[in-house]
């Protein structure tokens, strides 16, 4: 990687970091510029404004997030070892994105509204499809529990795994694989000694 391209990248992890904590409407390029170190104005050789700065964080966790996910859903598996797959597919990303998933979780509904994000509403949709389907699949042969309110179970999942990225720090004592397996335990299995 060129010098030109790893201080980029760096600038980047700065302003989502900065986002995350402040949130985007609070956020000023002479913040972000703080953080990274350098000159306000020193930021426009590298991006051309602050929504560039977003759109680039965003659009790059969300287009590793969807080829995780794909991966998972072209390998075919029964459909409990798919949730398995896509939650642990979802803590690696939170483990290497944990700033964007924030900023993700915070902000997107909003910015959603504005054409340059409009991708961000696209995302979710195609995310929660994965999710429903193979909750529905897994109803229908009967690997999860017919009873299960299908969009209500979804939206635990989704909540409970992405609401990580507010505690979670990489590096810290459990694995993204770790936490993912714990987790999962929790969902599949419940937290009550079997009777």
């Amino acid at each position: 990687m060129s010098p030109s391209m790893e201080r980029h990248g760096e600038l980047l992890s700065a302003a989502a970091e900065v986002f995350a904590a402040e949130g985007y409407n609070a956020t000023t390029v002479r913040r972000i510029a703080d953080a990274a170190g350098m000159l306000a104005g020193s930021l426009y050789y590298h991006f051309d404004s602050k929504e560039a700065m977003l759109d680039e964080i965003l659009s790059g966790f969300l287009d590793e997030l969807r080829a995780g996910y794909e991966r998972v859903l072209a390998a075919r598996l029964g459909p409990r070892e798919t949730i398995e797959a896509l939650v642990t597919e979802s803590f690696r990303e939170i483990d290497r994105h944990r700033a964007a998933v924030a900023i993700y979780q915070k902000e997107s509904r909003q910015l959603a509204a504005q054409p340059r994000f409009r991708y961000l509403a696209d995302s979710r949709v195609r995310f929660e499809g994965a999710l429903l389907d193979t909750l529905r699949r897994g109803v229908a042969e009967g690997e999860f529990r017919a009873d299960l309110d299908i969009r209500l179970t979804y939206r635990f999942v989704r909540d409970t795994v992405w609401v990580a990225a507010s505690w979670y720090r990489p590096g810290g004592r459990h694995s993204p694989d770790e936490i993912a397996r714990q987790y999962l335990s929790v969902v599949l299995e419940g937290i009550a000694v079997p009777q």
